[in-house]
């Protein structure tokens, strides 16, 4: 692998990471749109089904 796919990898993990902290601190501080885990999980799962095809190709 070259150094840039490297590197796009790694800052499409930190987006994940990032959108998963988001989604988990929302649902904290809003606890009637339900558990914060299942939030945080159910939007990672989503961009990882968006990002998955891209990155075997």
């Amino acid at each position: 692998m070259s150094t840039l796919a490297l590197l796009v990898i790694l800052l499409l993990v930190l987006v994940v990471v990032l959108v998963f902290g988001g989604l988990a601190y929302l649902a904290y501080r809003h606890p009637a749109t339900r558990e914060p885990l299942l939030v945080a999980f159910s939007g990672v799962a989503l961009l990882a089904a968006i990002i998955g095809p891209i990155l075997t190709r």
